[in-house]
């Protein structure tokens, strides 16, 4: 099968668990994540199927939105509530300030990747030096926050929705708020409700997917690779330059069987049968569109 599936990761389980399994449900090895969820976290995670892998890396890129719990008055080391407790304070702020510090988040935001987690520092992950007791230090990243929808305060809990940039942490987040409120904080509860165009009501469950599977019907949830970019223009190519986009050439404007909107920076190439070659990007210097990604399997 080759596609991406809406699976809603549960509580429990890593993101590596989750491609184990359903690796183990549909029979098939060629499946990746696109972005790490931690165990307690649970909601959208897509999945890539066979060719559909090659576009992981463009999902991760992808904005996404979480609702999450705030705790304030408690750091932890992972920053999240499972956390060994490191400082406790008492809460005296008020809503009103509350309110304020969390809408300074908005926009560019510096934030320091926290020791728990899967980046690599000198060849070796993060979450692995932690456990052995080691805190080394780490640049600061420039993330946006585009949006914090507050949805219920009652202190020293809030409840937020957030939508932000790829490589966001919001159990940081949640810490970094509680530190400029200087009374601690740590996330309490985390689920992702979107990536890109995939939401949290299309997601499915392992259990659910098994009975698709069983059903006969799996394939009928795939997403597929051109459904991805909507905003790609969609162009043909001509039938005597079919060959060379299937071989992963170049290919002009003079070669297209269709109009091409002008400025189209990637476009989503189809041959002249109206079968999908790949992506392809434009390289304004050599005046030509060049494969990024390629799907095209068959015809060579």
């Amino acid at each position: 099968m080759d596609g991406i599936l809406n699976v809603y990761k549960e509580k429990g389980y890593t993101s590596h668990d989750v491609v184990a399994k359903l690796r183990g449900i549909l029979k098939q090895k060629k499946i990746g994540h696109t972005g790490t969820l931690d165990p307690d976290a649970e909601g959208v995670l897509p999945m890539c199927l066979g060719s559909a892998t090659k576009v992981c890396d463009l999902l991760t890129d992808r904005d996404k939105t979480y609702e999450t719990v705030l705790l304030l008055g408690k750091e932890t080391d992972t920053q999240d509530i499972s956390g060994t407790v490191l400082a406790e304070a008492e809460v005296t702020v008020t809503e009103a300030e509350v309110l304020e510090c969390i809408q300074s988040f908005l926009g560019a935001y510096e934030q320091i990747p926290p020791m728990y987690s899967a980046l690599k520092v000198n060849g070796r992950k993060l979450y692995d030096l932690a456990r052995e007791g080691q805190v080394v230090e780490r640049a600061a990243r420039t993330v946006y926050i585009r949006d914090i929808r507050i949805l219920e305060v009652a202190l020293p809990r809030i409840r937020m929705e957030v939508t932000c940039s790829k490589g966001t942490y919001i159990r940081t987040l949640c810490h970094d708020i509680g530190q400029k409120l200087g009374c601690h904080g740590c996330m309490e509860q985390l689920l992702r409700t979107r990536v890109g165009i995939f939401s949290l009501t299309q997601a499915k469950k392992l259990s659910e997917i098994e009975a698709l599977r069983d059903a006969g019907t799996v394939e009928h949830q795939l997403i597929q690779v051109p459904d991805l970019f909507p905003d790609h223009p969609r162009v043909a190519v001509k039938e005597a330059a079919a060959r060379l986009v299937y071989n992963g050439n170049p290919v002009k404007k003079s070669d297209f069987a269709t109009p091409l909107p002008e400025g189209a920076e990637q476009i989503l190439l189809y041959d002249h049968q109206r079968q999908f070659i790949g992506i392809f990007k434009w390289n304004g210097e050599k005046h030509r569109y060049f494969p990024e990604k390629m799907f095209y399997t068959q015809g060579k």
